[in-house]
């Protein structure tokens, strides 16, 4: 649950005990592509994300002795840029004097000894309220991010996702409310192949209910459901091997139940706007106007998705 505006002593009441969360704190995509930490740095809004162009159809020459005497009409290839957008990702923090000092005082089951947790609420609070929160906001960004570009000073930047890319790019299916099966997969896979996919470092993202769907549908496929042992039991598909690459089956908790999808990692990585003398992902302290202790984060990050036929998605399985 989330405290909105000033966390004081009422809000932010102590404990004693291990601090557990059920929501989603791992990012998969994200760490794989640089996390936090890496990617890349641009001084520009907008960033490239490719340029694209096309050979002419291949054909076989018909060219006479006769005709070859003069120089044919010149041809060129044309370019195309495409691009995306960093977005901001902003927070604030603002914990009362009374509340940091207040560290002995504690709600619910006191015993003798027991400490508060956390030890220290303004270090707590920027971790678990600015920083995990950027890295979820991120990964939820990179794969269902609506891509906008600002026209005016209200109108604020979003990075495009994975799965838009995807369908702008015709290289997802709509499975029309069908389950997952084999043929479908197969269908992507070949898809990707005809639209000029590189297969370079594939992985593919799977919510809970279909990594499940991808085991079976593997498992019965002649020698699948061989254990490793005669002491062991189940099947953990975490590799599939195609006609065209193997990739790799991680579970993404951000993903849509009812869609996969597929990403060569080798051509993504997290891009991030650098603010001159502060860096591109940082907490300071805003000014003072009474007994709290104020800090903002502040960092504005996009994703290089790279071009749209490198990845390819299924979308609207039935669940």
């Amino acid at each position: 649950m989330s405290v909105q505006g000033q966390g004081n002593t009422w809000n932010l009441p102590n404990y004693a005990g291990e601090l557990f969360t059920a929501d989603p704190v791992t990012t998969p995509l994200l760490n794989m592509i640089g996390g936090l930490t890496g990617g890349a740095m641009t001084n520009n809004k907008e960033f490239p994300t490719a340029q694209l162009f096309e050979y002419p159809e291949a054909e076989q020459p018909d060219i006479s002795e006769a005709a070859s005497a003069n120089a044919p009409e010149s041809e060129h290839i044309e370019r195309n840029q495409e691009s995306n957008v960093v977005q901001i990702h902003q927070k604030t923090v603002d914990i009362t004097y009374h509340k940091l000092a207040n560290t002995g005082r504690m709600q619910g089951i006191n015993t003798a000894g027991q400490q508060a947790e956390p030890a220290d609420e303004l270090a707590w609070q920027i971790q678990h309220a600015m920083l995990v929160p950027t890295a979820r906001d991120a990964e939820h960004s990179f794969i269902l991010g609506q891509y906008q570009k600002s026209t005016g000073v209200t109108v604020p930047n979003r990075t495009r996702g994975l799965l838009q890319l995807c369908n702008e790019s015709g290289t997802a299916i709509d499975a029309s409310a069908d389950d997952l099966s084999l043929a479908l997969l197969q269908t992507l896979y070949k898809e990707m192949a005809d639209n000029g996919a590189y297969f370079n470092n594939m992985v593919m993202f799977v919510p809970a209910a279909l990594k499940q769907k991808i085991s079976s549908i593997y498992a019965e496929l002649p020698g699948g459901n061989l254990p490793a042992t005669r002491t062991e039991g189940g099947v953990n598909i975490s590799t599939i091997m195609t006609d065209f690459t193997s990739m790799r089956v991680v579970w993404n908790r951000f993903m849509p139940n009812d869609a996969i999808l597929l990403c060569d990692i080798a051509y993504m990585q997290p891009v991030f706007l650098e603010v001159p003398n502060k860096g591109v992902l940082f907490v300071e302290p805003l000014g003072k106007i009474g007994a709290s202790e104020r800090h903002m984060m502040y960092g504005e990050i996009g994703l290089d998705h790279g071009p749209g036929f490198l990845h390819g998605a299924i979308t609207n399985i039935a669940v």
